[in-house]
């Protein structure tokens, strides 16, 4: 990724309505900042970023929302900022298994952030009171309902520590405009088995808007 500059604004997407009021009430009208609706799903984030970024003017673009966490690294209510975004499921099957479309030679599905921004956003985080981490948000087409999936993507990105549906298309709007990228996720549910009654989508709604009055601070 770029480096990041103090000129101009910064642009935050958000899937769905409940994520961008909680992005906003923790920006508490910081005008820096422009908090736009990408939609559900990498194509409709893709379209919905450029669509932003044509208005020009912004130095940086967030993917935020809430998400799913991998076990093993994020625990719920817990704040993941990517190390690296990745479209965990974009490639094809074959014989021997999945392969990515970087192993097909057809492109790449992984798109690069600053990681020590990253990091400098997680101590941030860290030092006002909430559990964060750096890791790989997985983006998926389908979100994850089986452990045996959850083990599949763990095993397919080593160190996968959230996975949601939006950061890959976001990344690669502004990507193709030269535009640094992150993605912020808090955590509401364990990826694995839907078990609806163990959702924490309040919680994870309330962390998100803590996440970004922090942000307003570091950024």
């Amino acid at each position: 990724m770029e480096h990041i500059t103090s000129d101009g604004r910064i642009l935050v997407m958000t899937a769905v309505e409940g994520e961008r009021e909680a992005v906003l009430r923790g920006l508490k009208g910081d005008t820096r900042f422009a908090v736009e609706l990408a939609g559900v799903g990498a194509p409709s984030a893709a379209a919905s970023t450029a669509l932003a970024l044509a208005a020009g003017g912004f130095r940086l673009v967030i993917s935020a929302g809430i998400g799913g966490g991998f076990t093993h690294a994020a625990a719920l209510e817990s704040v993941v900022v990517a190390d690296a975004i990745i479209a965990a499921d974009l490639g094809a099957e074959t014989a021997d298994g999945f392969s990515s479309v970087d192993e097909l030679g057809f492109g790449s599905s992984r798109i690069a952030v600053n990681t020590a921004a990253s990091q400098r956003i997680v101590q941030a985080l860290r030092a006002a009171g909430q559990t964060a981490v750096a890791g790989p948000i997985l983006t998926v087409t389908t979100a994850t309902g089986t452990s045996s999936t959850a083990e599949l993507l763990a095993r397919r990105v080593p160190g996968a520590a959230a996975e949601a549906m939006e950061g890959y298309g976001v990344a690669v709007a502004a990507s193709k405009l030269g535009l640094p990228v992150m993605e912020i996720r808090t955590i509401s549910n364990a990826v694995g088995p839907r078990d609806r009654a163990a959702w924490r989508i309040k919680e994870a709604l309330q962390a998100l808007e803590a996440a970004f009055s922090t942000l307003t601070e570091v950024i």
